[in-house]
């Protein structure tokens, strides 16, 4: 997605968010660690949906501030159903107990819910204004 932006905040944000995905990675193996179970690499379909909707929007044939608003919609919906899975689990670990993982889990958590706001702004102060 970052490639396929035109609008250089767009394109940088969504390189920012790609380096905080690094960290969840390492969040998530932090708290299998503590958890001691391992991480299976299962597919997830619902995930795989939307990342095949960014990718349809990346192919189309439009001006580029109507692909840039594309991209942040398929963007969005892949951070609200990071952030369902993300407080179904820091939930989760809140009724079993789990302080530590909660709030490990939280900050992954705020991230999301942080980047699902930027786009808001930059959708709503720019490119939707520029593809409209």
């Amino acid at each position: 997605m970052a490639k396929a932006a035109s609008n250089p905040e767009l394109r940088a944000g969504f390189e920012q968010h790609l380096k905080e995905t690094e960290h969840h990675v390492r969040r998530l193996e932090q708290v299998a660690k503590e958890l001691n179970i391992s991480l299976k690499g299962n597919t997830c379909e619902g995930m795989e949906g939307l990342i095949e909707e960014g990718e349809e929007v990346i192919g189309l044939s439009a001006e580029n501030e109507v692909k840039d608003a594309g991209l942040i919609a398929a963007a969005q919906k892949v951070e609200h159903y990071e952030i369902s899975a993300y407080g179904t689990l820091c939930a989760w670990a809140k009724q079993l107990g789990l302080s530590s993982v909660a709030n490990t889990l939280s900050q992954t958590l705020d991230e999301e819910k942080r980047t699902d706001e930027k786009l808001t702004r930059l959708a709503e102060q720019m490119v939707n204004l520029q593809a409209a």
